[in-house]
């Protein structure tokens, strides 16, 4: 099994009337902006372990590093049951963070991937000068929709939480550990055995049966009741004053999931309205890519936030 070479720490943080669960890396350093690490969809703060293993020495020393479990992943779990999750609360849940770890408006540098990276970009034009740098990995957004789609979603929304309440939506358990590892490894062909061990250990959890449990609420699973507005999209990125840094594996992952719904071209496009943004590729990886290629990850995060 994988061994971590740069142990973190865990606290519990209480935020907006729940316990977050935080891994931390190092110490606050005077005149250096923390570096916070969001995770993406049905993962946990863990997932960065590799990456933060890749840093330099010297990067490494000089910054703090934050990387929390999003409420209703990992350990992050809200007191009372909940039968959905508003994208907005992620949005109160990092600027709650930051004003822990980085008080008084102090900037930090901020890297999301998939769902953390779409946090991280509708952040980052909503409170600008919160972020000095802003690293998105595979955090493109949703295709577009129309207002005349709306009925239609939210009477899925609904049908969704009658499904929920009658556990017909459910994440499923394993038999044993090794079983989470090669369900990790079936989403994602690059992992090796040993990452994927480590990191089933971190992603799921016996539960009273004896079983191997996705920490992760089945909540998730229901469908946002809200359209994604394109245009919405494109005033936060206009807002953002951060230099970005778009990074892409090879393995079009978006072309993979929206077929002709939405195309990294179309990606591309939208990230013309930030002020300042330069896309990276990654090659031989996908979606995972910082799994994939964590040495090649982590220095491009580094190069970009030296400065």
């Amino acid at each position: 099994m994988y061994t971590p070479q740069r142990p973190s720490q865990s606290e519990d943080l209480p935020i907006r009337h729940m316990t977050y669960r935080v891994r931390t890396w190092g110490q606050p350093q005077p005149g250096m902006p923390p570096l916070v690490l969001v995770h993406g969809w049905m993962d946990v703060g863990a997932s960065w372990q590799f990456v933060v293993d890749a840093l330099s020495e010297a990067f490494f020393h000089q910054r703090h590093i934050i990387a929390p479990d999003w409420r209703g992943f990992g350990h992050s779990m809200l007191p009372a049951p909940c039968d959905h999750y508003s994208f907005a609360d992620y949005l109160g849940d990092l600027d709650a963070l930051l004003d822990h770890y980085a008080p008084g408006d102090q900037p930090v540098d901020l890297v999301g991937h998939s769902m953390g990276g779409n946090v991280a970009m509708l952040y980052a034009g909503a409170r600008p000068q919160r972020i000095r740098r802003l690293v998105n990995l595979e955090g493109f957004g949703l295709p577009a929709t129309q207002p005349t789609q709306a009925p239609q979603r939210i009477a899925q929304w609904l049908d969704e939480l009658k499904a929920l309440h009658a556990q017909e939506i459910e994440l499923k358990t394993y038999d044993s550990v090794q079983a989470v590892a090669a369900r990790l490894q079936k989403t994602n062909r690059r992992l090796g055995m040993d990452k994927a061990l480590w990191l089933a250990h971190e992603w799921a959890a016996p539960n009273a049966q004896g079983h191997w449990a996705i920490l992760g609420d089945a909540a998730h699973k229901v469908v946002n009741p809200q359209l994604f507005r394109v245009d919405e999209a494109l005033a936060h990125y206009a807002a953002i004053t951060a230099p970005v840094l778009a990074v892409e594996a090879t393995e079009d992952s978006l072309g993979q999931w929206w077929k002709a719904q939405y195309s990294l071209e179309e990606y591309h496009q939208r990230l013309q309205a930030i002020a300042q943004c330069r896309v990276a590729q990654v090659d031989d990886a996908g979606h995972m890519l910082h799994h994939d290629q964590p040495a090649i990850v982590a220095q491009l995060m580094e190069d970009f936030c030296q400065h």
